[in-house]
């Protein structure tokens, strides 16, 4: 099995710890002082390139362009993510019901016609009401998944039909609709969320089912559930996990960094939570995340839940805490179960990219030299 792996980029540095600094960057380095708090404009096209760049030479596959009420225009920032690499690849998150799934469909499918091949679609259907207000969206949850659905439905026909289609379902309508660009191979669907509206709607669409970092069980049950899901409508997805390595030279150089991210974190809790801007608490992800964190600290041999219980489980908060050879081990655990994708950012963004290329590096010999299988029948 190879490994993809996607790290993260924005349009300027941010975390919930502030200036938390990444073990190889403690004796100079590229890290400044107070590397990771967010300064400046909220647009750094310097800042973008940089990291983009460093992802590229660290051996990521893809960077996720997250997406919220506040967020700037993804399709911008993905465009110049990449035209200014070479093969780095960009998950590019979006929520139907803001842009008709035509208009959508032609807005990916040109991104990939620039830059073939490098572009894929991370559906985030949303699960705080009060964000998707703030664009005007007044919708429960439930609505919203059935609105994916259908969303879902009409870009497949806009990406692949060679004669007019038309199509009617409980939210769109189309009428002899019919696109001059279409992607030459299929541009991948990513899919989130951890509801049973989710799942139901996940596995009769995605290519690749994104989690949270859960314990090994915990994902092994999920990839289960999605799989039961899928199998009804012919589809066999891959899976994403998610998770924020703090690797050191030894274990207990990462422990004391991972102390001083707790520290900081918990210093600007308030300040984080402000930044985000989204009640995750209703979001049955983050509740996984937060019944993990009741249970204990540490799960497995070296997953971390301590920032997720402090934010409140507010997006990928759970940590893989150790060398990086243990690191790299604890990532293989889940290759092991069947996961395909590693989407792993820092807490210092773009010096942890840089220095995640050792982890990159170990992960895949490891696949390379032992193998790796499903553990999980198909």
């Amino acid at each position: 099995m190879s490994v993809e792996f996607i790290g993260f980029a924005a349009t300027q540095e941010s975390s919930e710890s502030g200036p938390a600094t990444p073990a190889a960057d403690r004796d100079g380095g590229s890290a400044r002082p107070g590397a990771g708090e967010a300064r400046g404009p909220v647009v750094q096209p310097g800042y973008l390139r940089e990291v983009a760049r460093v992802h590229e030479e660290a051996g990521f596959d893809r960077v996720l362009v997250a997406h919220s009420s506040a967020s700037p225009d993804g399709f911008t920032v993905a465009d110049q993510i990449l035209t200014h690499t070479e093969r780095l690849g960009v998950l590019l998150a979006h929520r139907p019901g803001f842009v008709a799934p035509t208009l959508a469909a032609r807005a990916f499918a040109t991104l990939d016609a620039f830059h073939p091949g490098r572009v894929a679609l991370h559906v985030i259907t949303g699960g705080d009401d009060a964000d998707q207000a703030r664009d005007g969206d007044f919708t429960d949850k439930p609505t919203r998944y059935r609105r994916t659905d259908d969303f879902l439905e009409v870009v497949r026909k806009e990406w692949t039909a060679t004669v007019p289609f038309d199509h009617e379902g409980d939210f769109y309508r189309v009428r002899g609709g019919l696109s001059s660009v279409r992607p030459p191979t299929p541009i991948p669907v990513y899919f989130g969320g951890a509801s049973q509206d989710a799942i139901r709607v996940g596995g009769k669409h995605a290519d690749v089912y994104a989690f949270w970092g859960e314990p090994l069980a915990g994902i092994a049950d999920r990839i289960r559930e999605v799989r039961e899901s899928a199998r009804p409508h012919g589809r066999d997805p891959r899976f994403s996990v998610s998770l924020r390595p703090i690797p050191a030279a030894t274990e207990a150089e990462a422990w004391e960094r991972a102390a001083d991210i707790l520290r900081l974190t918990k210093e600007r809790v308030g300040e984080v939570k402000r930044s985000f801007n989204i009640d995750h608490s209703r979001q049955r992800g983050s509740q996984r995340l937060l019944e993990y964190a009741a249970q204990g600290d540490v799960h497995d041999k070296r997953l971390w839940t301590a920032v997720a219980r402090t934010t409140g489980a507010a997006g990928n908060s759970t940590a893989l805490v150790g060398s990086y050879e243990q690191v790299a081990d604890s990532l293989l655990d889940y290759v092991r179960l069947g996961v395909s994708t590693l989407l792993i950012r820092g807490f210092a963004p773009l010096a942890d990219a840089r220095d995640y290329a050792a982890l990159v590096r170990l992960v895949r010999e490891g696949t390379a030299h032992t193998g790796t299988r499903d553990v999980i029948p198909a």
